[in-house]
C-alpha cells in the first residue's frame, strides 16, 4: 500500500511539471527566456540576476456563427463571408523556470533584460474602468478607462475596479469590459446597487448587503470585495452594510470614507468594524489639519503615525494607496515612510482626471515611493504580492513555477526629477520606466525591442 502512494505522488508529481517540458512547435521547451535580469520576486525572496523561462499562452475566443456575405449597399461597404468558428479555449502561458544561466537554445526567443528588474506583472488594486458613454461620473462613462489601452504600457497586468459598478449593473460591466479585455480585470462590487454614477452614492436604500454578496457569489472569479465609496455623514450605516456583505460572499471589503462632521473616527473603524484583510484606501490622504471634520487622516500634526494606526496593521488591516487626483498628502506620505510605515499596497485610483494630475501612472507612483525612501523591493511587493494576497488571488503576482507567466521588465533611469503632490514637491534622482510587459506568456508592450535583434527582420519564405 506505501509503495502504491509513493507510486501515486510520483506520478502526480511528475504530471504537475510535465507542461514544462512540453515542446514548442520548435521542438524547444521554453517560448522566452528573459536572461540576465535582476529579478524581484517578493513571494519567494528572490533579489538576484537570474534568467526567468516561460511559455505562450492562448487567449480564448467564443464560439463564432457563420455569416454570409453581403453586397455593399449605401455607405456601408461589402462584406466577405465569415466562417463559423469553434470556441477556442483558453491555455494559460507558464512561468516554466527560474533559474541561473538557462541556455539560451533552450527557447524560441531570448528576451535580453541585462542592466533591468523583472518583477511579477503588477497588480493595480484600485482603478476606475467601467468606460462607456451611457452613464455617468465613474459607471459606464468617459471618465473611466478602457482597460487595455492604459494598463500593459506601465507593466500592469492585473487591476481592480474599485467599486464603479453594483449588483444592478456589475452583469453589463462584466459584458463590456471584463470580459473583452486582454488585461485581467477583476471588481470590487460596490455597496450601492446603482455604483459609481456620482449621483445614488448616499443613498442608504440602495445599500443592499445581500444582493450585493449573491451577485459576489454568482460571479466569484470576477468579484474579490465590496467597495463602500464617498458617502458623505455621520453614520455606520453604509460600513456596517458593506461588512455584511463580505461576510456573507467571504471576500474583504474596501472603504473610501466621504465627508463626515465631525469624522469618523479611523480608530473605531480599524480596530472595532475592520475585519483582518479588510482594506482601507487613500491611506495617505485625508484633511491633514486639525480640523475635526471631513476625513481623519493617519500621521498626526506633529508627523507622527498614530498609534491606533500600527495597532489596525497587526490585526491585518490593508492600507492601500489610492493615489488618485488628490488622495496623497505630502504630510501624510514623506512622514509615514520615513518612519517606516510603508503602504501595504500601491495602487493609483486611475481615470481620466488622475492620469493628468499628479498621479499620471503606476510606474509613476512607484518611483515617488522610492524618492520618499521606500526600498525597490518593498515598491514591488507592495505593487505585485501584497495586492495579490489582499484579493486573494495568491496565484498572481509571483514568479513561482506554474504560475501564469504575467511578467513586467523595468529599467531605472537617473536624472533630477520631481513628483508634485497636495501640499508640496518631492524630489528624487531615480524613476522606473516599463520597457516590457508579458501577459498570459505573450508579449503585449515592448518599448525599445529587447526581445528582437537589432536590423531589418529576416525575409519571410512564405507568402
Amino acid at each position: 500500500m506505501k509503495k502504491q502512494f509513493l507510486l501515486l505522488c510520483s506520478l502526480i508529481s511528475m504530471s504537475i511539471g510535465a507542461w514544462a517540458q512540453q515542446p514548442r512547435p520548435s521542438g524547444k521547451p521554453y517560448s522566452y527566456i528573459i536572461k540576465g535580469g535582476h529579478v524581484i520576486d517578493p513571494k519567494n525572496n528572490i533579489n538576484e540576476v537570474m534568467d526567468v523561462a516561460v511559455t505562450s499562452g492562448i487567449r480564448g475566443l467564443p464560439a463564432r456563427e457563420a455569416m454570409e456575405a453581403q453586397p455593399a449597399e449605401g455607405n456601408r461597404p461589402a462584406r466577405e463571408a465569415v466562417a463559423a468558428r469553434a470556441a477556442v479555449p483558453t491555455i494559460e502561458g507558464k512561468i516554466a523556470k527560474v533559474a541561473k544561466n538557462i541556455p539560451a537554445d533552450q527557447a524560441d526567443q531570448i528576451i535580453d533584460g541585462k542592466g533591468l528588474y523583472v518583477t511579477p506583472g503588477l497588480i493595480d488594486l484600485h482603478v476606475h474602468f467601467f468606460w462607456g458613454h451611457e452613464g455617468s461620473y465613474l459607471k459606464n462613462a468617459p471618465t473611466a478607462l478602457p482597460a487595455d489601452g492604459f494598463t500593459f504600457r506601465t507593466g500592469v497586468t492585473t487591476v481592480v475596479d474599485a467599486g464603479c459598478s453594483g449588483w444592478r449593473d456589475f452583469e453589463l460591466f462584466k459584458k463590456q469590459t471584463i470580459d473583452v479585455s486582454q488585461t485581467r480585470v477583476l471588481a470590487m462590487l460596490n455597496i450601492v446597487g446603482t455604483g459609481m454614477d456620482g449621483a445614488g452614492e448616499n443613498n442608504i436604500g440602495e445599500m443592499d448587503a445581500v444582493k450585493t454578496a449573491d451577485m459576489a457569489k454568482k460571479y466569484p472569479n470576477d468579484i474579490v470585495g465590496v467597495k463602500l465609496a464617498h458617502f458623505n455623514g455621520r453614520t455606520w450605516v453604509p460600513t456596517d452594510r458593506a461588512l455584511e456583505a463580505g461576510r456573507l460572499a467571504n471576500i474583504p471589503i474596501m472603504v473610501d470614507f466621504g465627508s463626515a462632521a465631525p469624522y469618523l473616527p479611523l480608530d473605531s473603524l480599524f480596530n472595532v468594524k475592520f475585519r483582518s484583510g479588510d482594506i482601507y484606501t487613500h491611506a495617505f490622504g485625508g484633511n491633514g489639519t486639525s480640523s475635526p471634520d471631513g476625513r481623519e487622516s493617519i500621521v498626526d500634526m506633529n508627523g507622527k503615525v498614530k498609534p491606533f494606526v500600527y495597532k489596525a496593521r497587526q490585526r491585518g488591516v490593508v492600507f492601500d494607496i489610492g493615489f488618485g487626483g488628490a488622495s496623497y498628502l505630502y504630510n501624510q506620505g514623506v512622514p509615514a515612510v520615513k518612519a517606516g510605515f510603508y503602504p501595504t499596497t500601491i495602487s493609483t485610483d486611475l481615470h481620466t482626471g488622475s492620469m493628468n494630475g499628479p498621479m499620471k501612472s503606476m510606474e509613476n507612483i512607484m518611483s515617488l515611493f522610492m524618492a520618499t525612501g521606500m526600498p525597490l523591493k518593498d515598491v514591488i511587493a507592495a505593487s505585485t504580492w501584497h495586492p495579490a494576497k489582499a484579493i486573494k488571488r495568491e496565484g498572481l503576482g509571483n514568479l513561482s513555477q506554474g504560475s501564469v507567466a504575467d511578467i513586467a521588465i523595468f529599467k531605472v533611469t537617473v536624472g533630477n526629477y520631481g513628483w508634485p503632490v497636495r501640499g508640496g514637491k518631492i524630489a528624487g534622482k531615480q524613476r522606473l520606466q516599463t520597457e516590457m510587459t508579458i501577459r498570459n506568456g505573450n508579449v503585449v508592450y515592448d518599448l525599445d525591442g529587447i526581445g528582437q535583434p537589432v536590423g531589418p527582420a529576416p525575409a519571410s519564405s512564405g507568402r
